[in-house]
């Protein structure tokens, strides 16, 4: 579980601008919103069958709030107890179990679902009399898991309790307006949630940053490093730029060689393929999210010619930038 901090150190400034460089040049977007209210006692199928209904499930991170009651989570042979304003997040769509006492009713709640379009959020209900719990149940879709090093760093289940947390606050707040829109039903309730839980997802992915500043190695470590920080931040604000090593090292305020050793030491890469890689996580957004030709995206991502685009593309993602393009589209791609 995330602990919340008391305040974030002076070397969050640096980390914020890395993060917000990832999502601010990758897709992050909410999606499929509904209300689960099951009463008495249950448990769910333990499918991941939030993701599966995503239009690409390879980037669908499945989330619960817990908005009312109590519940357990079984996750990989653990048991957690889940109180109301708890958040959990699941960025590779583990399989898990949610329920409220012992051999409760098998629920499957996606299944329950109205067909889309909606109109207003549905609301799954189960049983007679009052829910024992209620959750706000939904994906995020974000294509930044698919940059390996921020893959590499996510923990299987992210969780954030907000009750009793002091700086908490407008996290609660949050929740309670993501609940009133619910309840509600107004006009442009649907993506007054897709944006809520943006914020949510983002704030999450914060306190996992400064949750990990220990971390000896991997990108979160990393982010926590001085030199690494502030070489991050460069990157990431201008990925485009035909960066060397020695303008890396000068921005970072370390020699070539401190750079290129905590770098390997760290995060298992050279400053330069962390910038291919980079370059290359972004074309394959450009190629699922834009018309452009794979030729422009070829020259954006640093390559002179479309056959080297592919080939470097081809060796990270496992297949050709077209073919990629193609079973993205049809939610099929890894």
């Amino acid at each position: 579980m995330i602990e919340k901090p008391a305040s974030w150190p002076l070397a969050g400034v640096c980390r914020d601008d890395v993060l917000s460089g990832v999502l601010r040049t990758i897709r992050l977007s909410g999606s499929l919103q509904f209300c689960f209210a099951p009463a008495g006692d249950w448990q769910t199928a333990g499918e991941r069958g939030l993701a599966s209904l995503a239009d690409d499930p390879s980037v669908a991170i499945p989330f619960h709030i817990l908005v009312e009651g109590a519940c357990w989570l079984r996750l990989e042979g653990r048991e957690i107890q889940l109180t109301a304003g708890d958040v959990v997040a699941f960025p590779f769509a583990t399989g898990h179990q949610l329920g409220v006492g012992a051999g409760g009713a098998l629920l499957s709640p996606v299944e329950n679902l109205p067909p889309k379009p909606w109109r207003e959020v549905p609301i799954v209900r189960h049983g007679d009399g009052q829910a024992s719990a209620r959750l706000l149940c939904g994906y995020l879709h974000c294509d930044a898991v698919r940059f390996r090093p921020l893959r590499d760093a996510l923990p299987t289940l992210m969780h954030v309790r907000t009750t009793g947390a002091d700086d908490a606050g407008w996290l609660r707040a949050t929740i309670a307006q993501m609940e009133a829109e619910v309840a509600q039903g107004r006009p442009g309730a649907l993506s007054m949630l897709e944006r809520l839980t943006e914020i949510l997802f983002i704030e999450l992915l914060r306190l996992q940053v400064v949750a990990a500043g220990g971390a000896a190695t991997g990108w979160l470590a990393a982010l926590a490093d001085p030199a690494l920080g502030r070489c991050l931040a460069l990157i990431h604000d201008d990925p485009q730029r035909d960066w060397s090593v020695r303008e890396l090292s000068a921005g970072a305020a370390v020699s070539r060689s401190v750079l290129t050793e905590r770098f390997e030491t760290l995060l298992r890469t050279s400053p330069m393929r962390y910038v291919r890689d980079w370059r290359l996580c972004l074309a394959s957004v450009a190629l699922t999210t834009t018309a452009k030709s794979i030729a422009d995206i070829a020259y954006e991502a640093g390559y002179g010619t479309e056959a080297a685009f592919s080939r470097a593309f081809s060796r990270t993602y496992g297949m050709p930038p077209a073919t990629w393009r193609n079973a993205v589209k049809r939610g099929v791609a890894a």
